[in-house]
Protein backbone atom coordinates (compact mmCIF):
# COMPACT_ATOMS: atom_id res chain seq x y z
CA UNK A 1 0.00 0.00 0.00
CA UNK A 2 1.19 3.51 -0.89
CA UNK A 3 -0.24 6.34 1.19
CA UNK A 4 -0.40 9.73 -0.62
CA UNK A 5 -1.18 13.13 0.94
CA UNK A 6 -1.13 16.58 -0.61
CA UNK A 7 0.66 18.69 1.99
CA UNK A 8 0.52 22.06 0.21
CA UNK A 9 -1.28 22.98 -3.00
CA UNK A 10 -0.35 26.65 -3.44
CA UNK A 11 1.87 28.20 -6.05
CA UNK A 12 3.89 31.43 -5.70
CA UNK A 13 2.19 32.70 -2.51
CA UNK A 14 0.52 30.88 0.40
CA UNK A 15 -3.10 31.62 1.28
CA UNK A 16 -4.90 31.35 4.62
CA UNK A 17 -5.89 27.72 4.02
CA UNK A 18 -3.32 26.80 1.37
CA UNK A 19 0.37 26.20 2.03
CA UNK A 20 2.97 26.09 -0.71
CA UNK A 21 3.81 23.11 -2.90
CA UNK A 22 4.44 19.80 -1.17
CA UNK A 23 3.28 16.18 -1.32
CA UNK A 24 4.21 13.15 0.78
CA UNK A 25 4.07 9.47 -0.15
CA UNK A 26 4.54 6.74 2.45
CA UNK A 27 5.47 3.11 1.78
CA UNK A 28 6.45 0.53 4.41
CA UNK A 29 6.90 3.27 7.01
CA UNK A 30 9.31 5.29 4.84
CA UNK A 31 8.26 8.67 3.47
CA UNK A 32 9.14 10.43 0.21
CA UNK A 33 8.54 14.18 0.36
CA UNK A 34 8.10 15.96 -2.95
CA UNK A 35 8.88 19.69 -2.69
CA UNK A 36 9.00 21.62 0.55
CA UNK A 37 7.42 25.03 0.23
CA UNK A 38 6.79 27.43 3.07
CA UNK A 39 4.47 25.92 5.69
CA UNK A 40 5.24 22.31 4.81
CA UNK A 41 6.15 21.22 8.33
CA UNK A 42 3.07 22.94 9.76
CA UNK A 43 0.81 21.12 7.32
CA UNK A 44 2.59 17.82 8.03
CA UNK A 45 1.88 18.32 11.73
CA UNK A 46 -1.78 19.00 10.95
CA UNK A 47 -1.92 15.76 8.96
CA UNK A 48 -0.27 13.95 11.91
CA UNK A 49 2.59 12.76 9.71
CA UNK A 50 5.78 12.01 11.66
CA UNK A 51 8.70 14.06 10.39
CA UNK A 52 11.09 11.33 11.54
CA UNK A 53 9.75 9.03 8.80
CA UNK A 54 10.95 11.27 5.96
CA UNK A 55 14.01 9.60 4.44
CA UNK A 56 13.99 11.13 0.96
CA UNK A 57 13.15 14.67 -0.17
CA UNK A 58 12.68 15.25 -3.91
CA UNK A 59 12.76 18.84 -5.12
CA UNK A 60 11.33 19.71 -8.53
CA UNK A 61 13.24 22.99 -8.87
CA UNK A 62 14.87 25.73 -6.83
CA UNK A 63 12.22 28.44 -6.77
CA UNK A 64 11.39 29.67 -3.27
CA UNK A 65 7.84 28.33 -3.20
CA UNK A 66 9.28 24.81 -3.55
CA UNK A 67 12.29 24.93 -1.21
CA UNK A 68 11.69 27.64 1.40
CA UNK A 69 10.37 25.16 3.96
CA UNK A 70 13.54 23.06 4.02
CA UNK A 71 15.53 24.75 6.84
CA UNK A 72 12.66 24.61 9.32
CA UNK A 73 11.70 21.07 8.37
CA UNK A 74 15.24 19.74 8.72
CA UNK A 75 15.72 21.54 12.04
CA UNK A 76 12.49 20.03 13.37
CA UNK A 77 13.58 16.58 12.21
CA UNK A 78 16.79 17.10 14.19
CA UNK A 79 14.85 18.26 17.24
CA UNK A 80 12.84 15.03 16.98
CA UNK A 81 16.17 13.27 17.70
CA UNK A 82 16.64 11.90 14.20
CA UNK A 83 20.11 10.52 13.51
CA UNK A 84 19.57 8.59 10.25
CA UNK A 85 20.73 10.06 6.96
CA UNK A 86 18.31 12.13 4.86
CA UNK A 87 18.69 12.01 1.06
CA UNK A 88 17.81 15.18 -0.85
CA UNK A 89 17.41 15.10 -4.64
CA UNK A 90 17.13 18.06 -6.98
CA UNK A 91 18.29 19.58 -10.27
CA UNK A 92 21.78 20.84 -11.02
CA UNK A 93 22.62 23.69 -8.63
CA UNK A 94 20.44 22.32 -5.83
CA UNK A 95 23.43 21.55 -3.58
CA UNK A 96 24.47 25.22 -3.61
CA UNK A 97 20.93 26.36 -2.82
CA UNK A 98 20.60 23.85 0.01
CA UNK A 99 23.95 24.91 1.46
CA UNK A 100 22.77 28.52 1.51
CA UNK A 101 19.48 27.59 3.17
CA UNK A 102 21.24 25.56 5.83
CA UNK A 103 23.28 28.55 6.99
CA UNK A 104 20.44 28.97 9.52
CA UNK A 105 20.32 25.23 10.27
CA UNK A 106 23.95 24.24 10.76
CA UNK A 107 23.72 21.91 13.76
CA UNK A 108 21.80 19.01 12.23
CA UNK A 109 22.38 15.71 14.10
CA UNK A 110 22.11 13.66 10.91
CA UNK A 111 23.93 13.41 7.60
CA UNK A 112 22.42 14.97 4.48
CA UNK A 113 23.23 13.31 1.17
CA UNK A 114 22.56 15.49 -1.88
CA UNK A 115 21.98 14.00 -5.33
CA UNK A 116 21.96 16.44 -8.22
CA UNK A 117 20.13 15.38 -11.38
CA UNK A 118 22.11 15.92 -14.57
CA UNK A 119 20.47 13.70 -17.20
CA UNK A 120 17.09 14.12 -18.92
CA UNK A 121 15.86 11.03 -17.07
CA UNK A 122 17.43 9.31 -14.07
CA UNK A 123 16.23 6.38 -11.96
CA UNK A 124 17.12 5.41 -8.40
CA UNK A 125 16.15 2.45 -6.23
CA UNK A 126 15.26 3.75 -2.78
CA UNK A 127 13.52 1.98 0.14
CA UNK A 128 12.00 -0.69 -2.08
CA UNK A 129 10.70 1.82 -4.64
CA UNK A 130 11.88 2.99 -8.04
CA UNK A 131 12.12 6.76 -8.28
CA UNK A 132 12.46 8.21 -11.77
CA UNK A 133 13.16 11.91 -12.41
CA UNK A 134 12.48 13.44 -15.82
CA UNK A 135 13.31 16.90 -17.11
CA UNK A 136 10.41 19.28 -17.85
CA UNK A 137 10.12 22.85 -19.15
CA UNK A 138 10.19 25.74 -16.69
CA UNK A 139 12.10 29.01 -16.30
CA UNK A 140 14.85 27.16 -14.38
CA UNK A 141 15.97 23.50 -14.45
CA UNK A 142 12.99 21.48 -13.27
CA UNK A 143 12.08 17.80 -12.92
CA UNK A 144 8.96 15.73 -12.49
CA UNK A 145 9.03 12.41 -10.64
CA UNK A 146 7.40 9.01 -10.80
CA UNK A 147 7.41 6.63 -7.85
CA UNK A 148 6.86 2.97 -8.66
CA UNK A 149 6.52 -0.12 -6.49
CA UNK A 150 7.02 -3.32 -8.45
CA UNK A 151 5.26 -6.53 -7.46
CA UNK A 152 6.56 -9.99 -8.24
CA UNK A 153 4.27 -12.70 -9.54
CA UNK A 154 2.76 -15.37 -7.33
CA UNK A 155 4.99 -18.22 -6.21
CA UNK A 156 4.22 -21.43 -8.09
CA UNK A 157 5.32 -24.68 -6.40
CA UNK A 158 4.47 -26.53 -9.61
CA UNK A 159 6.74 -24.26 -11.67
CA UNK A 160 9.53 -24.53 -9.09
CA UNK A 161 9.39 -28.32 -9.11
CA UNK A 162 9.23 -28.44 -12.91
CA UNK A 163 12.38 -26.30 -13.11
CA UNK A 164 14.20 -28.31 -10.45
CA UNK A 165 14.33 -25.57 -7.82
CA UNK A 166 15.05 -27.15 -4.40
CA UNK A 167 12.59 -26.36 -1.60
CA UNK A 168 15.40 -24.80 0.45
CA UNK A 169 15.70 -22.12 -2.25
CA UNK A 170 11.99 -21.26 -2.48
CA UNK A 171 11.97 -18.81 0.41
CA UNK A 172 15.25 -17.22 -0.68
CA UNK A 173 13.88 -16.44 -4.14
CA UNK A 174 11.10 -14.42 -2.55
CA UNK A 175 13.78 -12.03 -1.25
CA UNK A 176 16.39 -12.15 -4.03
CA UNK A 177 16.24 -12.13 -7.84
CA UNK A 178 19.02 -14.73 -8.05
CA UNK A 179 20.14 -17.39 -5.56
CA UNK A 180 23.22 -19.61 -5.70
CA UNK A 181 22.79 -22.96 -3.97
CA UNK A 182 25.11 -25.97 -4.07
CA UNK A 183 26.95 -24.65 -7.09
CA UNK A 184 23.87 -23.86 -9.16
CA UNK A 185 22.17 -20.54 -9.98
CA UNK A 186 18.41 -20.23 -9.56
CA UNK A 187 16.42 -17.22 -10.77
CA UNK A 188 13.04 -15.94 -9.66
CA UNK A 189 11.40 -16.64 -13.02
CA UNK A 190 12.03 -20.35 -12.41
CA UNK A 191 9.55 -20.38 -9.52
CA UNK A 192 7.23 -17.39 -9.93
CA UNK A 193 4.48 -16.47 -12.36
CA UNK A 194 4.69 -13.22 -14.36
CA UNK A 195 4.94 -9.99 -12.37
CA UNK A 196 1.65 -8.56 -11.13
CA UNK A 197 0.60 -4.93 -11.46
CA UNK A 198 2.41 -2.73 -8.99
CA UNK A 199 1.68 0.85 -7.93
CA UNK A 200 2.73 3.97 -9.82
CA UNK A 201 2.34 7.68 -9.09
CA UNK A 202 3.51 10.84 -10.81
CA UNK A 203 4.25 14.24 -9.26
CA UNK A 204 4.95 17.06 -11.69
CA UNK A 205 4.58 20.80 -11.36
CA UNK A 206 5.83 24.11 -12.81
CA UNK A 207 6.05 23.15 -16.45
CA UNK A 208 4.55 23.54 -19.86
CA UNK A 209 2.74 20.40 -21.05
CA UNK A 210 5.19 18.02 -22.72
CA UNK A 211 4.96 14.63 -24.40
CA UNK A 212 7.33 13.12 -21.84
CA UNK A 213 4.85 13.92 -19.06
CA UNK A 214 2.02 11.90 -20.62
CA UNK A 215 4.51 9.14 -21.42
CA UNK A 216 5.76 8.98 -17.84
CA UNK A 217 2.18 9.04 -16.51
CA UNK A 218 1.07 6.00 -18.54
CA UNK A 219 -0.17 3.25 -16.25
CA UNK A 220 -0.15 5.54 -13.21
CA UNK A 221 -2.65 4.93 -10.44
CA UNK A 222 -2.42 8.62 -9.57
CA UNK A 223 -1.17 11.58 -11.61
CA UNK A 224 -0.52 14.75 -9.59
CA UNK A 225 -0.03 17.70 -11.91
CA UNK A 226 -0.11 21.46 -11.71
CA UNK A 227 -3.15 23.58 -12.52
CA UNK A 228 -1.66 27.02 -12.04
CA UNK A 229 -4.33 28.71 -14.16
CA UNK A 230 -7.95 27.61 -14.50
CA UNK A 231 -9.35 29.66 -17.36
CA UNK A 232 -8.32 28.99 -20.94
CA UNK A 233 -8.03 32.76 -21.33
CA UNK A 234 -4.90 32.54 -19.16
CA UNK A 235 -3.05 30.26 -21.59
CA UNK A 236 -0.85 33.14 -22.79
CA UNK A 237 0.10 33.83 -19.19
CA UNK A 238 0.83 30.12 -18.70
CA UNK A 239 3.09 30.10 -21.76
CA UNK A 240 4.89 33.21 -20.54
CA UNK A 241 5.55 31.85 -17.05
CA UNK A 242 6.12 28.22 -18.11
CA UNK A 243 3.10 26.81 -16.29
CA UNK A 244 -0.01 24.84 -17.27
CA UNK A 245 -3.77 25.39 -17.30
CA UNK A 246 -6.54 23.04 -16.17
CA UNK A 247 -7.28 22.23 -19.81
CA UNK A 248 -3.65 21.39 -20.57
CA UNK A 249 -3.40 19.18 -17.48
CA UNK A 250 -6.56 17.30 -18.44
CA UNK A 251 -5.35 16.78 -22.01
CA UNK A 252 -2.12 15.24 -20.74
CA UNK A 253 -4.16 12.95 -18.49
CA UNK A 254 -6.40 11.97 -21.39
CA UNK A 255 -3.29 10.92 -23.36
CA UNK A 256 -1.79 9.02 -20.42
CA UNK A 257 -4.99 7.45 -19.01
CA UNK A 258 -3.98 7.35 -15.33
CA UNK A 259 -6.61 6.07 -12.92
CA UNK A 260 -6.99 9.55 -11.44
CA UNK A 261 -5.69 13.11 -11.90
CA UNK A 262 -5.17 15.47 -8.97
CA UNK A 263 -4.68 19.15 -9.79
CA UNK A 264 -2.37 21.16 -7.53
CA UNK A 265 -0.10 24.25 -7.40
CA UNK A 266 -2.85 26.82 -7.84
CA UNK A 267 -2.23 30.50 -8.52
CA UNK A 268 -2.94 32.82 -5.57
CA UNK A 269 -5.37 34.59 -7.93
CA UNK A 270 -7.44 31.39 -7.81
CA UNK A 271 -8.86 31.25 -4.26
CA UNK A 272 -11.43 28.54 -5.08
CA UNK A 273 -10.21 26.35 -7.94
CA UNK A 274 -13.10 23.94 -7.39
CA UNK A 275 -15.33 26.46 -9.17
CA UNK A 276 -13.48 25.66 -12.40
CA UNK A 277 -13.12 21.89 -12.09
CA UNK A 278 -15.55 21.25 -14.98
CA UNK A 279 -12.94 22.76 -17.32
CA UNK A 280 -10.83 19.66 -16.61
CA UNK A 281 -13.51 17.03 -16.03
CA UNK A 282 -15.08 17.76 -19.42
CA UNK A 283 -11.82 16.43 -20.90
CA UNK A 284 -10.71 13.90 -18.27
CA UNK A 285 -13.68 12.99 -16.05
CA UNK A 286 -11.68 11.43 -13.22
CA UNK A 287 -10.06 14.73 -12.23
CA UNK A 288 -9.98 15.91 -8.61
CA UNK A 289 -9.30 19.47 -7.47
CA UNK A 290 -6.52 19.12 -4.93
CA UNK A 291 -6.52 20.74 -1.52
CA UNK A 292 -4.19 20.66 1.47
CA UNK A 293 -4.71 17.37 3.29
CA UNK A 294 -6.24 15.47 0.37
CA UNK A 295 -5.35 11.84 1.04
CA UNK A 296 -5.59 8.49 -0.73
CA UNK A 297 -4.40 4.93 -0.12
CA UNK A 298 -3.27 3.10 -3.24
CA UNK A 299 -3.45 -0.67 -2.86
CA UNK A 300 -2.11 -3.56 -4.90
CA UNK A 301 -4.73 -5.16 -7.12
CA UNK A 302 -4.75 -8.95 -7.43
Amino acid sequence: MLDVTLVGTGGALPLKDRFLSSCIMKYNGNCFLFDCGEGTQISLRRQKIALSRINTICITHCHADHVSGLPGLLLSMGNDMRTEKVTLIGPAGFARVLHSLLIIARELPFETEVIELKQRTESLEIDGCRLTAFRVEHAVPCYGYTLEIDRVGKFSPEKAEKNGVPMRVWGLLQKEETVEFEGKIYTRDMAFDEARKGIKTLFCTDTRPLKIISEMAKGADLMIYEGMFAEDAKVCRAEETKHSTFTEAARLAKEASPSELWLTHFSPSLPDPQNYISVATDIFPNTVCGKDGLHKELNFID
